[in-house]
């Protein structure tokens, strides 16, 4: 049997090929938002399953069930021989959501790792491309109602055959997508990944032999099942009931339901969807996968400490998502998954277990992306452009203190391209760029603060799109905590100010040089009764600009004194 310091040395070996893998796709990335947002993941994953072995710590933690998922399905195609039987040197790509994915933009590349002439595992990643075609530059189209209109869908094909890309896939690519010249540049960056944690890996299992390391993963799958099991165990027994809303799916103007009941039952939690809202005509479905990993990222928000593997999900089971909009089917829209929807599932599961085990969850973050899509034609240039940004929003309260202000969205680490940047690349003027100041819901620890932007475009003619969350209602609080502020969107053209009918969703608005966009995104509840917030913590807030006097003497009537006094 593998002692205990060979597997942690061959453990942490596992973590340290994704990071790798995570770094080498971010830096030779062309594009914003993999190269400085860190929308991508890597991970190794088993040949015979796909199920998730390692996963790296700087990716997004939506795809760690994801890409297991999308993973599985390879697997199973190549078994049944619906897709190519691979060789040494082949990269497959896959976008397909209803195929284990997200939505159409998070494009998987998975390449088998060889040893001893078969397969060991495989390698696979996910990075956000800015475009894959459909209706709006972007592919957040709000109002879309089939998946046809949101972009280029991809079954598991090879791009790479023996190493080299396949002309004829990749022609085809670029005939359906905008600024397809761009993208080689992704493309190459994602493989390269790919490769170089090939190397590294056939490093560590020629160090430490293939049996060993498959004996650690094994042994680490075991683990991470037990580790989960003893977290649940904190847990009182029970059943905890909560819901989430979503403000509309872009087409209906009416909040759709997220309904949950968690039940904990010995060494297990079920998560019971049932009497969520039927599928939507607009993009705001989720697919299975989504929906199951979305649930695995909230438990890794409460139990950090437990280890990413496939162990780790064994306890979580995930009933009642049939027949809603939770479990889509083609050809349901879906661009709105993996960004909106995932986290108000993820709310949902922290206002249910916040009730149980209070000291360890936080009332509701942001939760939402803030997906921002903006093309057109740079005149100066000549060059068309798909702008893409991400924006971050307030956490929750806790039972240690306040949430942190303009953090990253719920399932990822993504974080908005620097300023600089985004100017440099396209033809915008950022007007501002600060806190949503007194966005945090109040309560004995309040919410942390939303991002407040607004965009300028310089030159030419440019269409936006909107696909973000939480205009309707702000993020909830918890245990007497007051809700988060609302997202609130303004376009200003002409010098007149419009709000989108659907608060948070809007596509194909035209923009000429002077027209802006302003995002101000939300802050997260607040934690406990306003009424037992420190008096000298409100005094702070109101110095340092947060809240106005009259504000603070609202939301905290009767602070409590200084702890001690």
């Amino acid at each position: 049997m593998i002692d205990p310091v060979t597997l942690a040395v061959i453990q942490a070996g596992l973590q340290q090929v994704c990071d790798e893998m995570d770094l080498t796709f971010s830096r030779a990335a062309f594009s914003p938002v993999i190269a400085e947002a860190d929308d991508r993941s890597d991970g190794i994953y088993s040949a015979t399953d796909g199920s998730l072995i390692a996963q790296g710590s700087k990716g997004l933690p939506v795809f760690v069930g994801v890409m297991q998922f999308s993973t599985r399905t390879l697997v199973e195609r190549i078994k049944a021989g619906i897709t190519a039987a691979p060789e040494p040197g082949d990269i497959y790509i896959v976008n397909d959501p209803y195929l284990g994915g997200t939505h159409l933009m998070d494009v998987r590349f998975a390449m088998p790792v060889w040893r001893g002439g078969r397969i060991w595992c495989w390698l696979s990643n996910t990075g956000h491309w800015p475009d894959t075609g459909g209706m709006v530059p972007g592919g957040f189209s709000a109002s879309a109602i089939s998946a046809e209109q949101e972009g280029l869908r991809l079954p598991p094909v090879k791009l790479f055959k023996k190493g080299s890309l396949d002309a004829e896939i990749w022609a085809i690519i670029q005939s359906n997508i905008r600024v397809a010249d761009q993208r080689i540049g992704d493309v190459k960056a994602q493989a390269s990944a790919l490769m170089v944690g090939a190397d590294r890996l056939a490093q560590l299992m020629d160090r430490y032999g293939d049996d060993t390391v498959t004996e650690a993963v094994a042994r680490m799958r075991d683990l991470a099942a037990r580790q989960m099991r003893a977290m649940i165990g904190l847990i009182p027994e029970g059943s905890y009931a909560a819901r989430a809303y979503i403000d509309s799916d872009g087409v209906v103007n009416e909040p759709l339901t997220i309904a949950l009941t968690v039940t904990r039952a010995g060494d297990g939690l079920t998560f019971d969807f049932a009497g969520s809202s039927l599928p939507c005509m607009g993009p705001m479905n989720s697919v299975r996968a989504t929906t199951l990993s979305s649930v695995y990222l909230a438990m890794r928000h409460i139990f950090p400490d437990v280890p990413i593997s496939a162990g780790a999900f064994e306890p979580l089971h995930v009933t009642g998502i049939e027949g809603t909009f939770l479990d889509a089917h083609y050809p349901r829209p879906v661009s709105g998954c993996a960004a909106e929807v995932s986290q108000r599932i993820a709310e949902a599961v922290f206002a249910a277990l916040v009730k149980a085990i209070p000291d360890r969850v936080t009332a509701a973050p942001a939760g939402t992306s803030g997906n921002f899509g903006l093309g057109g034609t740079d005149p100066e240039t000549g060059a068309g452009y798909v702008m893409y940004q991400i924006s971050g929003g307030g956490y929750g309260g806790f039972a240690g203190g306040d949430g942190i202000s303009n953090g990253c969205s719920t399932i990822g680490i993504s974080k908005a391209p620097p300023v600089e940047i985004m100017e440099q690349k396209y033809p915008v003027l950022y007007r501002r760029y600060g806190l949503h100041e007194g966005s945090g819901g109040a309560g004995a620890q309040r919410g942390g603060f939303g991002l407040d932007y607004e965009i300028e475009v310089l030159r030419g003619s440019a269409r936006a799109s909107f696909v973000m969350d939480h205009g309707r209602t702000g993020p909830q609080g918890a245990l007497g905590g007051q809700d988060g502020a609302v997202n609130r969107v303004e376009i200003t053209r002409d010098g007149k100010v419009m709000v989108p009918e659907h608060l948070s969703k809007a596509q194909d608005i035209v923009l000429a040089p002077c027209d802006r966009v302003r995002v101000r995104t939300p802050g997260g509840g607040g934690y406990g009764d306003p009424a037992h917030r420190n008096r000298d913590l409100v005094a702070e807030d109101v110095r340092l600009g947060r809240y106005t006097e009259k504000e603070a003497a609202r939301l905290w009537p009767d602070p409590a004194p200084v702890r001690g006094v």
